[in-house]
């Protein structure tokens, strides 16, 4: 049986069916409501149900992002009809998401267990897509693996991927072998992580290890349109080798109308000019305060916990920290 949900203050309403999560049913109607992992882990599509019951779908309906009263929208399914009040939404194209035929065109091994793939869209076709956003790659054996666009939304007859290599990853324990012309199914784009809304404070950046693809296109479309607001970028890795483009940090030092700072978190060397510790910990010592400032995150599930934990404990309102969390495994499908 199908139930009706509602927006409050507003007279957007959907249907969602009784093992459909609130989410999917949102995204399907056209309604972006913010998300990212859609796998309960980043806390993102938190949201409050106003009237109305709902009921789990296989895992816990909140976590420790979840303020009081608030559920997991992409982990429950409603059980009455329903009345929400979510952090944010928009109407969207449904359509919008597109499935393409990628070729390989350049692959590059930019640290000892990070791959750089550049993959070209077939002739005269373009991804659309905003900054921090995710595809989905198809395998094979019909799963499907998640990865953010590192290049910037206005190069959109490519997509350029990170992808760190797994053992016995399905799609990262092979992407060494991958060579010009090969072909992959890529379907975008996904996830709603949006800045646009905090674009006069100044921006803060945490990322672990390959979670600075979203960064670099995020911050390559900041530049190119010239946004001029204070930025600290934080990258988190074990040893400096993690620390694998250098020169696009370079690139935007020298650029950046406003002093672009960037700390480098090792948790496993100390090195000269290197903060030693976790990104969480780097966060504390070089943003003590954080309460005019917005934060971006993006790692494992793990770390931005302890970077959400440590912002909030530096005065960081919890509207103004985006996560991306980076979950292992195969992508949930997403309802067409």
């Amino acid at each position: 049986m199908n139930h009706r949900i509602t927006i409050d203050d507003s007279e957007v309403a959907f249907d969602c069916g009784p093992q459909q999560s609130v989410l999917d049913a949102a995204l399907r109607a056209g309604i972006e409501l913010p998300y990212s992992c859609r796998k309960g882990v980043c806390g993102n599509c938190a949201g409050t149900v106003s009237e109305g019951e709902v009921a789990g779908l296989g895992g816990p309906i909140r976590n420790d992002s979840c303020a009081p009263g608030q559920v997991l929208l992409c982990m429950c399914a409603p059980r009455t009809d329903l009345r929400l009040r979510p952090a944010s939404w928009h109407r969207i194209d449904p359509d919008a998401r597109k499935r393409f035929t990628a070729k390989v065109f350049r692959n590059q091994l930019a640290a000892p267990d990070v791959s750089v793939l550049q993959l070209r869209l077939p002739a005269g076709q373009r991804a659309r897509f905003q900054a921090g956003q995710y595809l989905q790659l198809a395998l094979p054996d019909g799963s499907t693996r998640c990865y953010s666009m590192a290049n910037p939304p206005h190069e959109s007859d490519a997509l350029t991927l990170h992808v760190r290599h797994v053992p016995g990853g399905a799609f990262s324990a092979r992407v060494a072998q991958l060579t010009t012309g090969d072909t992959l199914e890529v379907e975008l784009p996904f996830g709603a992580v949006t800045l646009e809304a905090d674009a006069d404070r100044p921006f803060v950046l945490v990322v672990g290890g390959t979670g600075f693809a979203p960064a670099k296109s995020i911050l390559d479309d900041m530049a190119r349109r010239r946004v001029d607001r204070p930025i600290t970028l934080i990258w988190g890795a074990r040893h400096a080798q993690g620390i694998y483009l250098r020169p696009a940090i370079a690139k935007w030092q020298r650029q950046w109308p406003q002093p672009f700072r960037f700390i480098e978190a090792l948790s496993g060397e100390q090195r000269e000019g290197a903060f030693h510790g976790r990104t969480d910990a780097a966060l504390r010592a070089h943003c003590p305060d954080l309460r005019a400032h917005a934060l971006y995150c993006c790692g494992s599930p793990a770390m931005v916990q302890a970077v959400r934990e440590a912002a909030h404990a530096s005065g960081l309102a919890p509207s103004r920290f985006h996560a991306d969390v980076f979950v292992n495994g195969p992508a949930d499908a997403w309802a067409p």
